[in-house]
């Protein structure tokens, strides 16, 4: 079996999809900008092959690589990056070469949030009403029909990226006169909820959920944009009735095979509503906590799925994973030198973001094992005290 990674060397902690597929016997290529010298030696042994290219934006250029790896190694089974900002590359580039998962024509259910709620809607699950804004001349017809608050945010967009409260017809005139109707918007109803949560995991080649878990956020990412708030996030294992319904239903509609999956709630009373549906792993270090908290390597389960092996669940009772990230520009109550001695029984993990996600996530991240949602909230009020 023959499987393209694309970009195997960026972000660090995803190298290890490469290094699992190639224990499984499976063998690996990769597609990136970075020059081979620059790539980690784990990484250089579990590529069989690693073409560089100076530009991975080039669409023709990728394809040239690829055609070039099938002229050398036989046709390509698997191609995917698992990154959101190439998921429209490999679309393209399974398109082209007729390789196993999701094609172009099957993208835009997962990019357009304009036609996730279409699909969420026939999952039946709660939404809130939205519309697709193109000109400047719709704004004020989406804004009556709609309400106010409301939020703007690009059809093909990921996160709280480039998207704005409009709460009053000042902040709507505002947003119509820097708009330069370049990016297709999507106005939807503002919901007052600070609770996020989601339901994620993972799919097998039939479709079937053989991974699921829950991430509660304490802070929606929009918010933590304006403020510049500590961002922390952990698991619940023990995932709501309603919400895991609601994500099964959720999954089965979008019909997705042998992919991870992330899908974001709004969560209100006892309730909840859909708001994006993510092709695509939890981003930043996400994975590596729900490895800690379940005892488990969700990149060897994978591969293991592609070889066409059975998925294994781990034997040991699941934790909950919690991840606190804190900004270099704020002084905090707890040195950092405090935070690994009170917490050395339960920290997994001390990591550096990424400069990348640094500006919306923070800097310094610490991934700790919790039994309880009371030390959980103990944890991040210790951790991220100012002083």
């Amino acid at each position: 079996m023959n499987y393209i990674v694309i970009s195997p060397y960026y972000p660090q902690n995803f190298q290890a999809f490469s290094l699992e597929l190639a224990k499984q016997g499976i063998t690996v290529l990769g597609i990136g900008q970075e020059p081979y010298e620059q790539l980690d030696q784990p990484l250089k042994e579990a590529l069989t092959e690693y073409f560089r290219v100076d530009d991975l934006e080039n669409l023709d250029e990728v394809k040239r690589a690829v055609a070039f790896l099938f002229y050398k190694h036989g046709p390509i089974d698997r191609i995917e990056s698992h990154n959101e900002y190439w998921l429209e590359l490999d679309a393209a580039l399974r398109t082209q070469f007729n390789v196993f998962g999701v094609k172009s024509s099957d993208l835009m259910k997962t990019k357009l949030k304009s036609q996730m709620k279409t699909y969420f809607k026939k999952a039946g699950v709660p939404v809130v009403p939205g519309q697709v804004v193109t000109k400047k001349a719709d704004v004020a017809q989406a804004v009556k029909a709609l309400g106010l608050p409301l939020i703007a945010k690009p059809d093909n967009g990921v996160g709280a990226v480039a998207t704005y409260k409009l709460a009053s017809q000042a902040d709507v005139k505002a947003f119509t006169e820097q708009w330069n109707e370049e990016t297709a918007y999507f106005f939807e109803a503002f919901v007052n909820s600070n609770q996020i949560c989601t339901y994620d995991g993972l799919v097998d080649a039939e479709g079937k959920i053989v991974f699921a878990t829950s991430l509660i956020y304490t802070e929606p990412p929009m918010s933590i944009m304006q403020h510049r708030s500590d961002v922390a996030y952990y698991t619940n294992p023990k995932i709501p009735k309603k919400l895991e319904g609601y994500g099964r239903q959720i999954v089965d509609t979008f019909g997705m095979k042998e992919r991870f999956f992330h899908i974001e709630f709004f969560q209100e009373a006892d309730d909840y509503i859909a708001i994006e549906y993510n092709n695509r792993p939890a981003g930043g270090f996400i994975m590596d906590a729900y490895n800690f908290g379940y005892s488990i390597n969700l990149f060897e389960q994978y591969a293991r799925l592609v070889a066409g092996k059975d998925f294994q669940p781990s034997n040991y009772p699941a934790q909950l994973a919690l991840t606190v990230i804190r900004r270099d520009d704020k002084t905090y109550h707890y040195s950092e030198t405090q935070i690994l001695e009170q917490y050395k029984p339960q920290l997994k993990a001390r990591l550096r973001m990424p400069e990348a996600f640094a500006a919306l996530q923070g800097n310094d991240l610490y991934l700790l094992n919790a039994n309880s949602e009371q030390d959980v909230k103990d944890m991040i009020k210790t951790i991220s005290q100012l002083a």
